[in-house]
């Protein structure tokens, strides 16, 4: 049998196989034309998409047009004006860089291109097919650009039976508009399908464009984040752990305003939500990360949706712990935003606005509006000490007995000298509070944030009267995660773990990236309780482990740990099983359920939670607490009407 030659291949079929990387679905074809009209400047974008863009995607900008002139090279290969030379692309700051987009696209659709500049009376419009350019030609319209791909892989039918069905790829084609509609909320877009419809959006603020898109119940209850730390700067919105997940996913990660799936980023997220979320559900957030452009490697693959980070630890430890701190605010009464209670009341108005931490608790309900005061003299008649507040002597009543019970669900850890650290607590967190501390606290109001017991149901969850309403606290959910943080500060004080020796030393053969690894990482890893010595060649000789840890296997955890602490810079396997060793010992350590408790136990209980973090939620995600307001109350049981 003869061996085939080699010959060059011809310039359609590069474009057809550069396509198949580059435009692999109607949605790739639709994002390469949004970039080119975003990078222009465009201020309104209209979208018209058929049979889920692969008959038709129309796309019609206001951008700065391309002359008359450069249409047949924007169609061309490697042609573009957003780099020049290998500089540039080291400090790309354009969706697009590339020059493959369009030409991907002509080789395998019919494609029309026109467009106007500022300086040209008339427009000009040039065609494609299967790789043959028309001349350009005059025609009719307004500064800005249009293209038309019709017919996506008409002569490429193996790439075609690929494509799903039409409404399958209209939702990819529409996800690819809401990403960039996030990233640039100053552009309006305007999305149709088959003639019909679908999406509007007018020119917005940051805020307004993410409740557009992500929901307003996810821009109401998520937590603002917005840090800076030298040339990195993170904002955006996270997803507040108790928040029903009813709706669909969001997640959205921005680098430059490049909507990416980054690792790096996603890694540091779940692991700053690891013990606040329940089980697998997943996290959401709408991020948006600034950095200098020579930091990122964005030309890493085609689609530009992969990423490099020049230093990837250090974005890793920048995310991580701007979300953790977020995260670690939701204490009971510091972010004191609810998520929507867990009721059936689908008609009830929104609940009043919460005080912040940084603003003093509002007075108790000021005299109502003349609208509204026959409905509340009416209630009145039948609840008069409605908006009274417990009186000290019913908050301190067998004060001395209820705290000496409190007191031993902590016996143990309160006798630890680490706990006595003024960094973790200052004052005895047992001692139940009294009128003079809360009114010197908030002067104006009777009211701390949880309010104050009144009543235990069905020995498991604890009502309390607060400013706004009833509050309903799961006492065990929310005493476990009293207890869980207390022994993680008690644990993590002095940033290292003791180690626990072998009886017989493990001899691992580790592979080059781990041997580099450990030898970098030695004080690291001593910090982490492992303690090793290293021989040539690639042998690690393991001596010690954690001892918390003492019961897993060695090998597979130091491979492990090795492999966390090449690509994060910092092991998160030693510190996932630790605070899962702590959560279990908070766990067994909590008050359980059909326990009575006095109203001074309850009300300790709840002064705990206000000065505790992500006393929100408890190990395990599940939310600690609910508040009912007034206005729903009342709209239960038809008041008013």
């Amino acid at each position: 049998m003869q061996p085939k030659r080699i010959q060059a291949l011809s310039s359609l079929l590069i474009s057809q196989i550069a396509a198949g990387e580059v435009v692999e679905r109607p949605a790739s074809a639709l994002k390469e034309v949004l970039e080119n009209s975003l990078d222009a400047g465009a201020h309104s974008i209209a979208i018209d998409l058929a049979e889920g863009g692969t008959k038709l995607i129309r796309v019609q900008d206001d951008g700065m047009g391309i002359p008359a002139e450069d249409l047949p090279l924007a169609l061309q290969r490697h042609a573009t004006s957003k780099i020049q030379a290998l500089e540039d692309l080291q400090q790309v700051n354009t969706l697009g860089f590339r020059g493959e987009g369009l030409a991907s696209i002509a080789a395998v659709s019919r494609l029309t291109l026109s467009s106007r500049t500022e300086d040209c009376e008339i427009g000009w419009s040039i065609q494609a097919e299967n790789g043959v350019l028309s001349e350009p030609e005059p025609c009719p319209r307004t500064v800005g650009s249009s293209i038309e791909i019709a017919d996506l892989y008409f002569n490429t039918p193996a790439r075609r039976k690929f494509l799903k069905t039409a409404s399958a790829e209209f939702a990819q084609c529409h996800a690819v508009v809401e990403r960039l509609a996030l990233a640039w909320p100053h552009c309006a877009f305007l999305l149709k399908h088959n003639q019909k419809q679908i999406l509007r959006l007018g020119s917005h603020t940051p805020d307004e464009r993410i409740a557009a898109i992500a929901g307003e119940e996810f821009a109401q209850h998520g937590l603002k984040l917005k840090t800076q730390a030298a040339h990195l700067k993170l904002q955006g919105i996270l997803g507040h752990p108790t928040l029903p997940h009813r709706q669909r996913e969001v997640q959205f990660c921005f680098v430059n305003g490049r909507f990416v799936r980054d690792k790096v980023l996603q890694h540091a997220l779940r692991q700053a939500y690891h013990d606040v979320l329940h089980h697998e559900i997943k996290p959401h957030y709408v991020l948006f990360l600034e950095l200098p452009p020579e930091e990122v490697d964005v030309n890493v693959h085609p689609t530009k949706t992969e990423i490099r980070f020049r230093d990837s630890q250090a974005i890793h430890r920048f995310v991580f712990q701007a979300a953790h701190q977020v995260l670690s605010e939701t204490r009971a009464g510091h972010i004191f935003s609810t998520p929507t209670p867990v009721a059936s009341v689908t008609a009830s108005p929104p609940p009043q606005q919460q005080p912040t931490p940084s603003s003093p608790v509002a007075t108790i309900t000021p005299p109502a509006s003349a609208s509204s005061n026959s409905t509340r003299e009416n209630a009145s008649l039948h609840s008069p000490s409605r908006s009274s507040a417990p009186t000290s002597e019913r908050v301190q009543q067998n004060g001395g007995k209820g705290l000496a019970f409190y007191q031993t669900l902590f016996k143990g850890i309160q006798d630890d000298a680490l706990l006595q650290e003024p960094s973790i607590r200052a004052t005895t967190p047992l001692t139940a509070p009294t009128p003079t501390v809360l009114e010197s606290s908030a002067p104006e109001s009777r009211f701390p944030p949880l309010g104050f017991a009144i009543g235990q149901l069905h020995g498991v969850y604890i009502l309390a009267q607060a400013e706004t309403g009833l509050v309903i606290v799961d006492m065990h959910a929310a005493h476990e995660r009293i207890v869980y943080e207390r022994l993680k500060n008690a644990f993590h004080r002095d940033q290292s773990l003791p180690s626990q020796s072998l009886l017989l030393p493990y001899s691992y053969a580790a592979s080059t990236i781990e041997w580099v690894t450990a030898e970098q990482g030695q004080s690291t890893l001593s910090q982490l309780g492992f303690t090793f010595t290293l021989n040539e060649p690639n042998q690690i000789v393991l001596h010690a482990i954690p001892a918390a840890l003492e019961k897993a296997d060695p090998i597979p955890l130091l491979s492990a740990t090795l492999a966390e602490l090449h690509e994060f810079g910092s092991s998160r396997v030693i510190q996932e099983r630790l605070d899962h060793l702590l959560a279990t010992m908070a766990c067994h350590g909590a008050v359980r359920a059909n326990r009575q408790l006095s109203l001074t136990e309850m009300n300790a209980l709840l002064r705990d939670m206000e000065e505790t973090e992500r006393s929100g939620q408890c190990n395990h995600g599940r939310p600690t607490w609910r508040t009912l307001s007034l206005q729903e109350l009342d709209q239960l049981f038809l008041r008013g009407r």
